[in-house]
């Protein structure tokens, strides 16, 4: 899987994860890479990191990032046309990262077209504010509709820190957690770190994305990636993000 060498420095394999399951890759749509040519350029790195299949998540957010199917999709073909133009054999589809909050609920409830990946699984997140008063009543009605709700990224949620049991919680409503894998560098801070091992410890994480957005979380996962420490990190966890490849 990875090389050891007997040292703290190792050479960097994600081929263990295989799939990544959230960035911000597809170009233009939100926070995330601009052009097209960033986006092979990422990817292109990324399949040098050992993954071989990535699934975009561009965020919808209402007013702010107000994208649809229509939005989304298009960026897709773009993106496979451009890899194939440019020899990156690498696997690329598209969902999205949906906001929890009353206009999610209303588009949810109205039975429009969501964006899942996998197996029918859906990406959801909440503001780094404050919990959406609405989110189990969200999984639970996402569950109804025979969709597999994933939280991204709860170690950042700091009205959540030192509190496994609404992760638990969570988990039993039938939720998986998907941690961000910078999280365990302490990109976002030594809160969000301890929160994120513990989860990962504990056998509470489905899933580990990358939230690409930028140069910095490329550099940051070369550079997690290189540590013997981090692959030590999984062991004896169940983490499915191969399963993705199915």
């Amino acid at each position: 899987m990875f090389s050891l060498f007997g040292s703290k420095k190792v050479t960097p394999d994600l081929s263990f994860l295989a799939a990544d399951m959230h960035s911000h890759l597809l170009p233009g749509l939100d926070d995330g890479l601009q052009e097209i040519e960033q986006t092979m350029d990422f990817m292109n790195e990324l399949q040098q990191l050992g993954y071989k299949k990535l699934i975009c998540t561009p965020h919808i957010l209402s007013d702010v990032y107000p994208n649809t199917p229509d939005t989304i999709l298009p960026k897709l073909e773009l993106v496979r046309s451009a890899l194939k133009e440019n020899n990156i054999d690498m696997q690329v589809e598209a969902a999205a990262e949906y906001m929890v909050d009353v206009d999610f609920e209303n588009y949810m409830n109205e039975g429009k077209k969501l964006l899942t990946f996998g197996k029918n699984l859906i990406l959801i997140e909440m503001s780094y504010a404050a919990a959406s008063n609405n989110i189990e009543n969200v999984i639970f009605n996402l569950k109804l509709k025979g969709m597999q709700p994933v939280l991204a990224h709860p170690e950042r949620y700091n009205y959540y820190f030192g509190n496994l049991e609404v992760f638990q919680r969570f988990i039993d409503l039938g939720c998986y957690l998907q941690i961000n894998i910078l999280s365990l560098l302490g990109y976002y801070g030594d809160a969000s770190k301890n929160t994120a091992q513990n989860l990962l410890k504990k056998n509470m994480v489905t899933l580990v994305g990358t939230d690409m957005h930028h140069e910095n979380h490329l550099n940051g996962l070369f550079d997690l990636a290189s540590k013997k420490s981090f692959y030590k990190l999984f062991e004896n966890v169940q983490i499915r993000n191969k399963e993705l490849l199915l």
